[in-house]
């Protein structure tokens, strides 16, 4: 009969597995590309057996969408900050959000860049990656509605707008932290946080009449 602590001893034994894949993943993501990575890379970096990693995982595609959920299970913590405020009337609301969104793909860098090209070349892991992402969608546009409650008016609907300001605060990410900066000049944590903030609150709060209404043209 196998006894308590002996179990307890293989499922700590079993989690210190997993969990050095993990980290020896992101150091193989960060020096080789995630395309060009092998299993067997990610083993031989975690001082582990090769068949070890399907104890824990089925595959590297796997393995990756596991690191996305520990990512996202560590930013739903920072929700619970005292700072946070999900009221997107007040721009310093916006900027928590903005600000958290720079640090976290600042430091997921390897698997941020991961993240990109898994779904890039493989249409299942884009759709799995776009369902893991899309709670975090409809919290972006919970927030805007907010706007609306205090008297304001959105360019759109919130679910667009919010799809739209994502789409900017990662695009704009990916060219700063992750891809080649215009003219190779350096962005400091704050200029970018302040840029995209001041371009955000401008986009979703600014006068409507700023830009023509074509839609009721178009309808005609």
């Amino acid at each position: 009969m196998t006894g308590a602590g002996t179990v307890g001893g293989r499922k700590a034994r079993s989690a210190e597995t997993e969990a050095a894949l993990k980290e020896a993943a992101k150091r193989v993501f960060a020096r080789t590309g995630y395309l060009k990575a092998k299993i067997t890379d990610i083993t031989a970096e975690a001082g582990r057996a090769a068949g070890s990693f399907y104890s824990h995982f089925g595959s590297k595609e796997q393995l990756l969408e596991a690191l996305l959920v520990d990512m996202l299970a560590a930013g739903d913590e920072r929700v619970e900050e005292s700072d946070h405020s999900p009221d997107f009337s007040d721009p310093a609301a916006v900027r928590w959000h903005v600000a958290a969104y720079w640090r976290f793909v600042s430091a997921n860098r390897a698997v941020v860049t991961a993240l990109y090209q898994a779904a890039m070349v493989d249409e299942h892991f884009s759709e799995r990656l776009r369902l893991l992402l899309e709670p975090n969608l409809h919290d972006i546009a919970d927030h805007l509605e907010h706007i609306r409650g205090s008297g304001g008016e959105l360019p759109g609907d919130p679910l667009v707008v919010a799809s739209a300001m994502t789409s900017l605060m990662s695009q704009f990410a990916f060219t700063w932290l992750l891809g080649s900066p215009p003219g190779r000049r350096e962005l400091t944590e704050q200029e970018a946080v302040d840029t995209l903030t001041r371009f955000i609150v401008h986009g979703i709060s600014g006068p409507a009449g700023a830009v023509p209404d074509r839609s009721a043209t178009a309808a005609e």
